[in-house]
């Protein structure tokens, strides 16, 4: 097996797509910004779709095709909602960037627009410490976009638009980004391979789409981890071993266990998946699957262990403790599957 030599350069920048043209799988959202592009008449955007779909590549697209290398430090301000989030950032680092105008400056074939951009990724992520100026944030923000607008653009960049304001992603011209097809997934892996001189099975590459969910950059980062752990050939075992997805045999074990009806045996599989350092919260999807695939579990049941499952991801989501809720979960899935009278209402 010959080792492939480490980088440190992460793949993920380094096939990132430097241009909107070349932004896979969107085609409605490049067709639309590209004649932006040629106009340089950027409104306020808001990027919003699945994680790893291309919404941070092509802000950092339009940012290098508008300014390049030359002006870009000077005229783009790229933060992350989850870290740079608080009060204060709004009103000196954004404020203060925003407030300085600028002129139209044509440097080395790019257009330069007299107009500075703030990039502003994970904008539907608070943490706790900022959940109480939550508000107070956003308020600022569209103070401040109002206030700024013609010197400064903003770029949100979200996974969940339900969670940025109305007020605020008003102001926005809106561009939806679609999860990759397996297709997409596997074209762009194939050329990574190739490039990095890798080499995949059918199977090792279907285990990697489907650990991957549809996310090309959670895919690029397992194909690297294996590859500076396990050389050029990798298999889809050692996809499974870099991503820390739960194997299917563990998923099974505890369905085989909650469909038995015997609670110790559940209780012993619950407690081998938490022991495993395995996280509960990616336990509950791979249930999630296997129950809405399984073709002799009625609807009625179905649904009352889904919402099961709803409830614990919630709790999980507040902190609580792993093994409780996955057992917890355990008891429901036993008890709905040996059909309890009705008078004992589910997930009492």
């Amino acid at each position: 097996m010959t080792p492939v030599l480490p980088s440190s350069q992460q793949w993920v920048e380094k096939y990132r797509p430097k241009q909107v043209k070349d932004v896979a799988h969107q085609e409605e959202v490049v067709r639309v910004l590209t004649n932006t592009l040629e106009t340089t008449n950027c409104p306020h955007m808001l990027f919003y779709g699945p994680p790893g779909t291309g919404k941070t590549t092509t802000a950092l697209a339009i940012a290098h095709q508008l300014y390049g290398p030359g002006l870009y430090k000077s005229r783009v301000l790229e933060l992350n909602a989850s870290d740079d989030r608080g009060i204060n950032v709004v009103r000196t680092k954004i404020k203060n960037f925003a407030a300085v105008a600028v002129g139209t400056a044509h440097q080395g074939g790019y257009p330069c627009p007299p107009y500075k951009i703030i990039i502003l990724d994970e904008a539907d992520s608070m943490t706790e410490d900022a959940q109480a100026s939550v508000l107070v944030l956003r308020n600022a923000l569209r103070r401040t976009m109002e206030t700024y607008s013609k010197v400064t653009r903003f770029f949100f960049i979200c996974n969940y638009i339900s969670r940025i304001i109305e007020p605020l992603a008003s102001r926005c011209a809106k561009f939806r980004f679609k999860p990759l097809t397996e297709e997409i997934m596997t074209s762009r892996i194939l050329y990574i391979c190739n490039e990095e001189g890798l080499n995949l099975d059918s199977e090792a590459l279907s285990t990697l789409s489907s650990i991957s969910q549809g996310d090309l950059r959670r895919a690029i980062t397992y194909l690297q981890g294996a590859a500076r752990l396990f050389g050029s050939s990798i298999t889809s075992k050692d996809l499974i071993s870099v991503s820390g997805v739960i194997p299917d045999d563990v998923v099974q074990a505890l369905f085989i266990a909650c469909r038995s009806g015997d609670f110790d045996m559940a209780d012993k599989e619950v407690k081998n998946v938490i022991a495993e350092g395995y996280p509960a919260s990616q336990m509950l999807n791979h249930l999630y699957d296997v129950v809405v695939e399984s073709d002799d579990i009625p609807d009625d049941q179905k649904a009352r262990i889904c919402k099961k499952f709803g409830e614990a991801d919630k709790c999980l989501a507040d902190g609580a403790d792993e093994y409780l809720q996955l057992l917890d979960v355990a008891s429901n899935i036993t008890r709905a599957l040996d059909n309890m009278p009705q008078e004992f209402p589910f997930g009492s």
